[in-house]
């Protein structure tokens, strides 16, 4: 399972049990979504320190991947990449 999915799991998972562990406070049930919104926002950034971590380093690999692609793609049609084995530059 990807990190990124892992996170956003996390993240929905602790909204729930705050949304459950307010439940049965007697208040607005609009408050009750905004204040479990808020406390599970603070809970992630201590709780899931590490799966967003894992996060960040995989879309930065991502990132890094499409930007050497992006570089190898300019490069050939600049021509100036060189032929690799088996194949042939026609002049």
């Amino acid at each position: 399972m990807s990190a990124a999915v892992k996170y956003t799991l996390g993240r929905i998972g602790l909204f729930v049990v705050v949304v459950a562990a307010l439940w049965p406070i007697d208040m607005n049930p609009f408050l009750k979504l905004i204040l479990a919104l808020a406390f599970s926002a603070a809970a992630s950034f201590f709780l899931l320190r590490g799966w967003r971590d894992e996060m960040a380093e995989e879309m930065a690999a991502a990132a890094e991947r499409r930007r050497a692609e992006k570089e190898r793609l300019r490069s050939a049609l600049a021509g100036d990449d060189q032929p690799g084995e088996g194949e042939r530059r026609e002049s």
